[in-house]
């Protein structure tokens, strides 16, 4: 991946168009979680300090895209930029136009004007060509720090990037993280690479699954998808969530699994329970089969003790997806230790990296974030990335 650094880049005196994530909770108007505003502001910090002034836009929830809509409006963004960390910001009237287009040119070094929701305007999701013309005329430089947004091609994230200058074009410093860290597992990472996977579907996972056979030494299978992947083999598993459409599916990947000499390691045993519920007596199977009435919900104390195994041998590792449904403690064991694992992998200093929601809900739960390597903060770009499908907004950055 060839793309140029943010400090390539001369700043000073320049307009820049950044696309930032700024999808953040809002609540009556109050922001709940500003983690995605402060993720961003190491890149806008850096090109107001450096002299530039900022056209700074994102989406918001999801609109129409019919027009403004008060439950949507980047106001509250506006505000916390300006009162809560101190920038020269000021709301944009709308996104394009011939007033958004002085307010912009208005701009002086140091100051930002935040566009109002750019899935507003329909023109953002279906990247349209004349929108994309009214968004290049804001600015003279891009700039896109928006790895969360970069497998859409929409306006922002790819349609307008060739509207500028080829050497007026840089990531910013969190996406530059991002695909540096997404790189460093996926070109001539460091072996042994294990990955961990799990997650209700196989088909969610099929394309990660297949991109990294041959390329893994081991991939370790947990959550409802391993049921599926168990059925394929005639292993009995009770009442166990299965995609019955996909058993053909998982028989290939197995095959090809075995062809490629990646070893492909399903559940030993599994906590099960009669009942999806937190209150649900559980139990610990006798082996890989699950009874009938049962259904798995956590991998067992075998399989825990054979994954943990696996990562301590490994250099590289990468986890996206939960081992059973840790949200409810009962059945949380398997996801937790796998957790923890991993935050001591990455103390000895194999390279961690973990995209997915819910295996970044599971480290958080797990009180081991901080010591993870790299925790992704897209988690559909990251699993499409890891998945070897071409992201839109990371090849427009291309040079």
């Amino acid at each position: 991946m060839a793309f140029r650094n943010l400090k390539e880049l001369n700043i000073k005196g320049h307009h820049v168009f950044l696309r930032a994530d700024l999808n953040v909770p809002i609540k009556d108007g109050v922001i709940k979680d500003a983690t995605r505003i402060k993720e961003t502001m190491a890149t806008l910090k850096y090109l107001l300090d450096g002299g530039a002034s900022v056209v700074l836009c994102s989406h918001l929830g999801r609109p129409e895209g019919i027009g403004f809509e008060a439950a949507f409006s980047m106001a509250p963004v506006a505000a916390f930029l300006e009162d809560d960390l101190g920038l020269d910001c000021r709301l944009a009237s709308a996104i394009t136009g011939e007033e958004v287009e002085r307010e912009a040119t208005a701009l002086k070094p140091g100051q930002v004007l935040l566009l109002e929701n750019l899935r507003f305007d329909k023109g953002e999701t279906k990247n349209k060509p004349e929108f994309c013309t009214s968004l290049a005329k804001l600015a003279d430089t891009y700039v896109n720090d928006a790895f969360g947004s970069a497998h859409r091609a929409h306006a922002s994230v790819a349609g307008v990037v060739p509207l500028f200058a080829k050497d007026r074009i840089a990531a910013g410093f969190l996406m530059e993280k991002e695909l540096r860290a997404l790189g460093t597992v996926t070109h001539n990472p460091a072996k042994p690479l294990v990955a961990v996977m799990g997650g209700a579907k196989v088909s969610d996972k099929i394309d990660l699954i297949k991109n990294f056979l041959g390329k893994a030494d081991a991939i370790l299978i947990g959550g409802a998808m391993s049921y599926t992947l168990l059925k394929a083999q005639g292993v009995a598993i009770g009442k166990s969530r299965c995609e019955e459409d996909k058993l053909d599916l998982a028989k290939e990947i197995l095959a090809e699994a075995k062809a490629k000499g990646t070893k492909l390691l399903l559940p030993l045993d599994h906590v099960v329970a009669s009942e999806f519920k937190e209150d649900s007596p559980a139990s610990v199977t006798d082996g890989v089969e699950i009874q009938d009435g049962k259904m798995g919900l956590d991998i067992g104390p075998e399989t825990v003790a054979a994954y943990v195994g696996e990562i301590k041998g490994a250099k590289t590792l990468i986890w996206n997806g939960p081992m059973g449904v840790f949200e409810m403690d009962a059945f949380a064991v398997g996801t937790l230790t796998i957790a923890e694992e991993m935050a001591s992998a990455a103390d000895r200093k194999a390279f961690v990296l973990v995209g997915g929601g819910d295996s970044v809900a599971a480290v958080n739960k797990a009180e081991v974030a901080a010591r993870i390597s790299h925790i992704s903060t897209g988690g559909g770009a990251s699993l499409e990335f890891l998945s070897g499908i071409e992201l839109p907004g990371v090849k427009a950055l291309e040079v």
